[in-house]
């Protein structure tokens, strides 16, 4: 993976990180992470280390390149492993191509360039460099060199050429070189652009598999090119499809495309992310969708990603999130959740983690991610908002309903603390109302509704059986109780 530090890493990088981890774990070979900086003008204070970083916390530490191990560190025989540092190379090379007449120094101002793409664009012709310094002869272009003229050194692409390479998903794809601009590969501040600085350390990184999204298909014949006259090995091409809206347009900050960081900051976990990556392009051909990392390794295979874009679903991915929220085990849970309860500005100090686990024992079945934990739990906290309407059941009435929360409230009076538990509440309540010809709708919706406040909300059981973890835990379900008695 070789991502530029010009932001924080998003979800599609991670899954092209994702695909790379999984292709080297199949093949036994290397997963490797090499940061690409050339575009000096774009880069993002902390992206380096956000992208690092993230990796690491997903499980996705690469075994060659950056890492983070207590900050960043490079391992590897093959670096250094950011591209600024490696800029001798490039010109070294630039220079073969330029002796070899596969690339050539150009010289044309801003001016003219925008004239040469007006010009074009007039004659409805793709933008394309028209090759005017290639015509330069060689005493002129070593003036100019001499005299300090500001230059960029181009790709010398051939007319009449069809280039022909296999992409591991697509299968063979073919581009006329007509249709290939002339690609500068050096710039004038002396950095090389994406397309030369990639052919040089695929080749002396000994990458075999180049993982790349769909939008590099058309650049891959520039990378032919220099491969061929540098006369070194092609790798593997495999370019992944796009990330679309539900709408199958590019996708958007509203409709996902936003950093990992961002997701993660709302809830969502790692394991639940990676997961609903890994099935954006990659079909595992069975009805399976919960897929472990281990189980990922063992099942991931190139002729299963799609060739199409992949639709980018926060449903899906709220559905996946909520599968591993409830896979959790509480003591963990709790742990994670606490945070959010503490943003949501609830007094969480001030409770033992018991009730913080009960309280997500009874939540966690509706929860899609954890920022919504805190909109969900606050009765738990603080006195219920008592609406009398509400406390009525459908065709019963006012005089039934307090009638029948006075006859729980006596029923729970009577209890000993040390059974409010949620299934010793459940059974011997639903037991009382069957011997007192109580309907459970009618006693068990007002009792719900007395004690958060809420039309939706977790039963009553689970509701008492959290405060039965606090030592006034009885005192403060009857204090609810009688609060709506009041209200009626």
């Amino acid at each position: 993976m070789a991502p530029s530090p010009t932001g924080f890493l998003h979800v599609g990088g991670l899954r092209t990180a994702l695909y790379n981890f999984l292709l080297a774990r199949k093949l036994g070979g290397k997963f490797i992470l090499r940061i690409e900086d050339t575009d000096q003008s774009r880069l993002v204070e902390g992206a380096l280390e956000n992208i690092v970083q993230t990796l690491t916390d997903f499980g996705l530490a690469p075994d060659e390149g950056y890492h983070w191990d207590d900050g960043l560190k490079e391992r590897g025989e093959f670096g250094p492993y950011t591209q600024s540092k490696r800029l001798d190379m490039y010109k070294k090379y630039a220079d073969v191509l330029v002796g070899k007449k596969v690339a050539y120094h150009c010289f044309c101002t801003p001016e003219r360039l925008d004239e040469v793409r007006k010009s074009r664009e007039i004659q409805k012709l793709p933008p394309k460099y028209d090759k005017h310094c290639l015509n330069l002869k060689p005493e002129e272009v070593e003036a100019k060199l001499k005299a300090g003229a500001r230059n960029v050194i181009r790709l010398n692409v051939p007319f009449g050429r069809t280039i022909t390479f296999k992409d591991l998903v697509h299968g063979d794809i073919s581009f006329s070189t007509n249709d290939v601009d002339d690609q500068v590969l050096i710039k004038s501040d002396g950095f090389p652009t994406y397309h030369l600085a990639v052919v040089v350390d695929d080749h002396f990184m000994q990458i075999s598999h180049v993982i790349r999204g769909d939008e590099w298909i058309s650049s891959t014949p520039k990378h032919i090119l220099l491969y061929e006259a540098l006369e070194w090995g092609i790798p593997h091409f495999v370019h992944l499809p796009l990330l679309l809206s539900k709408t199958k347009k590019k996708l958007s900050k509203r409709d996902g495309d936003v950093s990992v960081k961002d997701f993660v900051a709302q809830g969502y976990l790692p394991e639940a992310l990676i997961n609903f990556v890994a099935l954006l392009g990659w079909n595992p051909k069975s009805e399976k969708e919960i897929f472990s990392i281990d189980e990922l390794c063992q099942e991931f295979a190139l002729d299963k990603i799609n060739k199409s874009g992949a639709v980018f679903d926060l449903e899906k991915l709220d559905w996946i999130n909520g599968l591993y929220l409830r896979q959790k085990p509480l003591v963990d849970l709790a742990q994670l959740a606490l945070p959010y309860l503490k943003d949501a500005g609830l007094p969480v100090e001030n409770f033992p983690i018991e009730f913080i686990q009960e309280i997500l024992n009874a939540e966690r079945e509706r929860l899609k991610k954890l920022t919504e934990i805190g909109e969900r739990v606050g009765y738990f906290f603080a006195e219920p908002k008592i609406d009398a309407a509400m406390l009525v059941w459908k065709k019963s009435t006012p005089e039934d309903t307090k009638k029948n929360l006075q006859a729980i409230h006596s029923f729970l009076h009577d209890l000993q603390p040390e059974n409010f538990t949620r299934d010793f509440l459940e059974t011997e309540t639903k037991k009382f109302l069957a011997e007192n010809s109580i309907s459970n709708a009618d006693a068990l919706w007002p009792l719900r509704v007395s004690l958060s406040g809420l039309e939706a909300s977790p039963s009553p059981f689970e509701i008492m059986g959290a405060f039965g973890v606090l030592p006034n835990g009885k005192e403060i379900v009857l204090r609810r109780v009688n609060a709506a008695i009041e209200a009626l």
